[in-house]
């Protein structure tokens, strides 16, 4: 079958509203085989090196 990645373009945001963000991506974590977050990365769209780490870790 295939496998399935989400790749986000996110920032570190520790703020309240933040919450409600960070609960909807765990819950979107259950379908996916990988979720990848570029500011946990350190590195953003559409820097390469992000979805060559994409494709490795798959």
């Amino acid at each position: 079958g295939f496998r399935t990645c989400v790749l986000t373009d996110s920032w570190v945001d520790d703020s309240a509203g933040r919450s409600g963000s960070a609960a909807l991506l765990q819950r979107l974590r259950r379908h996916f085989d990988l979720v990848l977050e570029s500011a946990r990365l350190g590195m953003h769209k559409p820097d390469p090196r992000l979805y060559g780490r994409a494709l490795r870790e798959m």
